[in-house]
């Protein structure tokens, strides 16, 4: 699993919970919380962060992505436009200097967000000519031409509960190449609801599998080992997930979970989970990003 930094302060806590307990971790600044970085003498914010992947790139609970970085115009009244601009400029340069990959948000921004990759030379190859290591769209929810675009330009896609609301958008996802893949929960957002379009997909998933992925749940005062939180997105529904596009791409469960694990394994670099888990998975133990 992948702890997402979304601010210098979160991003501290991440390293700190994923050496705690062998995981991973992203390093870098939410669109939406920019504004921070006009609360410290200008470029501390960013020498910060710098500092702080620089000191993490190696070992359990490593650095493995700059982000969750990018633009959100849908919530704008958090930060503005060019403040989103400045620090997602920061965390291109950021990427760029340590080889990694970015791990990036995009609402309702897709023109600009594109621009600034292609004026940071991060839209060939994901940027491998400039030192950049590509890098997912996380959670993403645009259309099906916008998907293609970050597809050609070298990046994953990859999808969730948000992913899967309306029936454009359950196309979007059936035309994702599968090794162009990745699979996420973002728990504790981001659930599959009664709601969305995915529910006449998931009214097929056999009780077995209903047992695994989507436990029964008790209130946060009365939760007991083996269920889950009500109302609260667990990362065990990552084979909900796996099962509404399996479904959508007409393919086996395990299929996707293959792609969607080794897919994981090339964007992050996490090549001794490779070494560990051997040439086989199955969706159960599947990684979240």
């Amino acid at each position: 699993q992948i702890i997402t930094g979304g601010s210098l302060s979160e991003s501290r806590a991440a390293i700190k919970l994923a050496k705690e307990h062998g995981l991973y971790a992203t390093v870098g600044c939410h669109p939406t919380r920019s504004s921070e970085l006009k609360k410290q003498p200008e470029g501390q914010y960013i020498r910060s962060l710098d500092k702080f992947i620089s000191e993490n790139l190696t070992g359990p609970g490593r650095c493995v992505a700059v982000g969750e970085c990018g633009l959100d115009y849908d919530r704008l009244f958090f930060s503005g436009k060019e403040d989103q601009k400045k620090a997602f400029r920061a965390q291109l340069a950021l990427a760029k200097k340590y080889h990694l990959p970015l791990f990036l948000h995009s609402r309702a921004a897709h023109l600009d967000f594109i621009a600034l990759l292609i004026e940071a030379e991060m839209h060939e190859s994901g940027g491998q000519a400039v030192g950049g290591r590509g890098g997912v769209a996380h959670s993403f929810t645009g259309t099906i031409e916008e998907m293609e675009e970050l597809v050609g330009m070298g990046y994953y896609i990859s999808v969730n509960g948000c992913s899967m609301k309306t029936e454009e958008q359950l196309e979007m996802v059936k035309r994702i190449p599968l090794d162009k893949l990745l699979l996420e929960t973002d728990a504790p957002w981001c659930s599959l609801t009664g709601g969305h379009a995915s529910k006449e997909h998931l009214t097929l998933l056999p009780s077995h599998l209903r047992n695994l992925y989507a436990p029964l749940n008790r209130q946060p005062d009365r939760w007991e080992e083996g269920k889950a939180v009500k109302g609260r997105n667990e990362p065990c529904a990552i084979g909900l997930v796996a099962f509404v596009v399996a479904r959508l791409k007409g393919v086996s469960l395990n299929e996707v979970a293959e792609h969607a694990w080794r897919n994981t394994i090339a964007c992050f670099g996490l090549h001794e989970l490779e070494a560990e888990e051997g040439t086989s998975t199955t969706v159960q133990s599947t990684s979240t990003v």
